[in-house]
């Protein structure tokens, strides 16, 4: 290895090729061996031979393709798309593994960004600054220009969305993170390489998906999270709804169950978490 490259990991696993020059491989099988990720490739080393993967080669990265039931029993593995090609590692500790790709292609990249962009539902004055990112244990940390700095936490992010935006004087391709910080509802708007936002788009989709409102809630739980929403306290809400405390009571632990609301402290102080927020929203447009 050169000077500029590191080794990231060095494990052991299985790896595929489910499609060649834009087809489908045949009779597709696991080949056993060594993963080595640098920050510069993936090296996959087999019995038969050794394979090097450049990963700014590497145009697009993706969870299950099942072309058959061999690959189709191994529990987690990436998807790796290399032009027409289409490669399938799974490493002994997987969400290490996928962790530590995006850590390749995104730590230390620069990009430019707006925070906040709009905050509690307002538009900001913010200007546009550079900003380096880098990867951390469920969440991207983020150092501006300024001096600010950004983390986005999966478990605070209620939606990702593209936008063509003006940067700079200049239409750019844009992705807008809406997340929470304390209690503050905000949007961070980010732009740059097309592949860096591709991937940072698929790392914080995993927050996104967190926080879907997926969940079967009763009209009586949606008051609750409604009122929660509105800034009513929870020791306010039976008074606020006219339900009774107990009921309340038994509507909090469920919430907490289902990771809707996050338990501040005990005697029954809670919190809207970031899905919490977003079902809360949705309940609330739909009056």
């Amino acid at each position: 290895m050169s000077d500029s490259e590191y080794k990231i990991t060095d494990t052991k696993g299985k790896f595929a090729q489910a499609v060649k020059n834009g087809r489908a491989v045949n009779d597709v099988s696991w080949t056993q061996g060594r993963i080595i990720l640098s920050n510069r490739r993936i090296i996959l080393v087999g019995n038969s031979g050794k394979r090097t993967l450049s990963l700014k080669k590497i145009h697009g990265m993706s969870g299950r393709h099942d072309p058959n039931q061999t690959i189709a029993k191994v529990s987690s593995y990436v998807s790796l798309r290399l032009g027409e090609d289409v490669l399938l590692i799974s490493a002994a500790d997987h969400e290490a593994f996928e962790r530590d790709i995006y850590s390749a292609m995104l730590d230390q990249t620069v990009v430019t960004a707006k925070h906040p962009a709009v905050a509690g539902g307002v538009v900001q004055d913010t200007e546009w600054e550079k900003a380096r990112l880098k990867v951390e244990d469920d969440a991207i940390a983020t150092a501006l220009e300024s001096g600010k700095f950004v983390r986005f936490d999966l478990d605070d992010i209620s939606s990702i969305d593209t936008e063509e935006r003006t940067v700079t004087d200049s239409k750019q391709t844009v992705l807008e993170v809406t997340h929470t910080e304390g209690q503050t509802n905000v949007q961070t708007h980010i732009t740059g390489e097309s592949r860096t936002l591709m991937f940072l788009k698929s790392f914080l989709r995993e927050g996104e998906r967190r926080s879907q409102a997926n969940v079967d809630l009763s009209e009586s739980d949606k008051e609750v999270l409604m009122a929660l929403y509105s800034g009513v306290s929870p020791f306010e809400i039976p008074a606020f709804i006219g339900m009774d405390v107990d009921r309340v009571e038994e509507i909090f632990e469920r919430l907490i169950d289902l990771d809707v609301l996050e338990e501040v402290r005990i005697r029954r102080e809670v919190a809207l978490n970031s899905r919490g927020r977003n079902i809360a929203s949705q309940a609330m447009n739909e009056q």
